[in-house]
C-alpha cells in the first residue's frame, strides 16, 4: 500500500479537507454506539487545538480517538486509490526494496527503464517473435518501457494491447510500398535544425529527441532515441528564426517528449518564446501522464503556470492507460488553468473497437481531458501491422456519433503524406440532393430532410 512522504510531493489531507472526506457518507467504525458515530467530529478539537472531550459512560471513546481513526481510515482509503493494483503486485514482485519515494521519483523511473533482452526477460514471458526482435536490434527505433508503464503490461500475453505498442516485433524489419522513414516530409520543411515550418503561421519545434517509453509506431522513430536533437545546440537557432518569422502565432513544442526534460530547461525554453511578441499560442505534446504520471510534480505546474496561455496535447492509446496514477498527473494539469487535448493514433489490435475506443473517450473526459484527434497511423517504415483501413476508423467515428456525448467524439484525421498536413474524414452523413431539399441520414440511419435551394432559385420577396 503507498504511504505519505514527508519528501514526497503529495500533501496529506488537511482537517477540513478530512471533515468535508468523512461527512457523507458516515464512517462505521467498531465498537462505538450510535451516538458518538452519528456525531460530526470537530477535527480542530481531535488534533488538541481545542480541549479534547472526555469520555463518559454513554460516550465511551473519547473524540480524539474517533479522529485518529477516521484520519487513518480516509488517508487508506485515498492512497490504495491512488495506484492501480496490477502496479502494486508488480512493485511487490520485482522492486521489493523501492522506496515510495524512489517508484513516485519521475528521474528514478528514467534512470530504471527496461531496455535490453535481458531487462524484458526479467518480467515477461517473450514470445519467439519478440525475442528474435530484441535480438536482432537494428530497427530505426530504439526500445525503452518506464518500470511504472511495464507494471501495466499482461506478463503472459504478447498480443495485450499496451504490450504491442512498446515491445518490438519482427513486423518492424517489414517494409510496403507507400511507407517512408520521414512519411509527412518533415526534413524537407526544416528550415533550421529542429524546427519544422509547414503551414504559414505554425511550426512544430523538436526540443529532443528522448522519450521515457518509446512507441512501436512512431512517425519519428528516424530520429527518436539516436541523439540527433540536442536541446542545447539547436535552439539559440531555432529561436533567431522565430523571432525574423513575424508571421508565425503558434508554436507545438514535441520531440521527443519535452517533458523529459528538467523545470529549469523548460521554463527556458518557454520563457524565450513568450519574449517574442508574436507568438500567441504555445502548446506542448507529451505522453507523460500515460507513461509515467510521476513527472507532473507540483515543481512542473508551477513552472507551466508562469507561461500561460498554454495548451497541452496528451497522447493516450488506450483505456488501460487511465490509471489512478494517470488520473492524478492530468487533474494536476488542469488545476494548473492548462487546457488538455487527447491525440490517439488508431492502431489494429489495440484499439481498433468501437466499445474500447468508446470507453477511452470517456474515461479520458472524466480525467478532464477533452478528445481532440484519431489519427490514422502515418506510414512509417515497418508500421503495416499496426495500420488499420480507413473504412475502420470511419465505423469507429460512427459508433461513437449519438451514441455517446459529443465531447466524446474526436475528429478523425490522416496527416496526408509529404506535408499535406491534417485532413479530416467523416462518415458520410449527407445522401445527397432531391430538388430544393438536402437528405441527410442521422446516427440511426434515418434519412431527414433539410430545405435548401439554390441561391438563384430563391424568390428576393418570399411573399411573391
Amino acid at each position: 500500500m503507498a504511504r505519505f512522504d514527508s519528501n514526497s510531493d503529495e500533501e496529506p489531507p488537511s482537517g477540513k479537507k478530512l471533515s468535508r472526506l468523512v461527512s457523507s457518507p458516515p464512517i462505521n467504525f467498531p465498537n462505538v454506539n450510535s451516538k458518538i458515530r452519528n456525531r460530526p467530529v470537530n477535527f480542530r478539537q481531535a488534533a488538541g487545538t481545542q480541549p479534547a472531550m472526555a469520555a463518559t459512560a454513554s460516550d465511551p471513546m473519547p473524540v480524539r480517538m474517533i479522529a485518529s481513526e477516521a484520519r487513518r481510515k480516509v488517508v487508506r482509503l485515498r492512497t490504495t486509490a491512488r495506484t492501480s493494483p496490477a502496479t502494486v503486485e508488480f512493485r511487490r514482485r520485482y522492486f521489493p526494496d523501492v522506496t515510495e519515494r524512489e517508484w513516485r521519483d519521475w528521474r528514478w523511473q528514467s534512470r530504471n527503464r527496461f531496455r535490453s533482452l535481458a531487462h524484458f526477460e526479467r518480467v515477461l514471458e517473450l514470445s519467439a517473435d519478440e525475442r528474435d526482435a530484441l535480438t536482432r536490434g537494428g530497427t530505426m527505433l530504439p526500445t525503452g518501457v518506464t518500470p511504472y508503464y511495464m507494471s501495466l503490461l499482461d506478463p503472459t500475453n504478447p498480443n495485450q494491447a499496451l504490450r504491442r505498442t512498446v515491445i518490438p516485433s519482427t513486423s518492424e524489419f517489414l517494409r510496403f510500398p507507400g511507407e517512408a522513414d520521414d512519411p509527412l516530409g518533415e526534413d524537407g520543411h526544416s528550415p533550421v535544425p529542429g524546427l519544422v515550418h509547414r503551414f504559414p503561421v505554425r511550426v512544430l519545434l523538436l526540443a529532443l529527441d528522448f522519450c521515457s517509453t518509446y512507441c512501436r509506431y512512431c512517425t519519428r522513430s528516424r530520429v527518436v532515441g539516436h541523439g540527433e536533437i540536442s536541446p542545447n545546440n539547436r535552439l539559440e537557432a531555432i529561436f533567431q528564426y522565430l523571432e525574423q518569422a513575424t508571421q508565425v502565432r503558434d508554436v507545438l513544442i514535441s520531440g521527443g517528449d519535452p517533458l523529459a526534460l528538467g523545470e529549469d530547461k523548460l521554463d527556458w525554453i518557454l520563457g524565450r518564446l513568450r519574449a517574442i511578441p508574436h507568438i500567441e499560442f504555445i502548446r506542448i505534446g507529451t505522453k507523460m501522464p500515460a507513461v509515467l504520471p510521476q513527472r507532473i510534480t507540483k515543481e512542473l505546474t508551477q513552472v507551466l503556470r508562469r507561461h500561460h496561455p498554454l495548451w497541452m496535447s496528451l497522447h493516450y492509446l488506450h483505456p488501460d492507460e487511465c490509471t489512478p496514477e494517470s488520473r492524478q498527473a492530468c487533474e494536476r494539469l488542469a488545476d494548473a488553468g492548462i487546457p488538455l487535448g487527447s491525440q490517439t493514433v488508431l492502431l489494429k489490435g489495440v484499439n481498433d473497437e468501437v466499445e474500447i475506443m468508446k470507453s477511452l473517450m470517456h474515461k479520458l473526459l472524466t480525467m478532464r481531458v477533452r478528445p481532440y484527434y484519431l489519427y490514422q497511423c502515418d506510414p512509417i517504415s515497418g508500421s503495416a501491422h499496426f495500420r488499420t483501413t480507413v473504412r475502420k476508423g470511419l465505423e469507429i467515428i460512427e459508433g461513437l456519433r449519438g451514441h455517446t456525448t459529443g465531447y466524446g467524439v474526436p475528429t478523425y484525421v490522416i496527416d496526408a503524406p509529404g506535408g499535406g498536413g491534417k485532413i479530416p474524414l467523416q462518415p458520410d452523413y449527407l445522401v445527397g440532393r432531391d430538388g430544393d431539399d438536402l437528405v441527410l441520414r442521422n446516427f440511426e440511419g434515418k434519412q431527414f430532410r433539410y430545405p435548401d435551394p439554390e441561391p438563384d432559385l430563391i424568390p428576393a420577396d418570399p411573399q411573391c
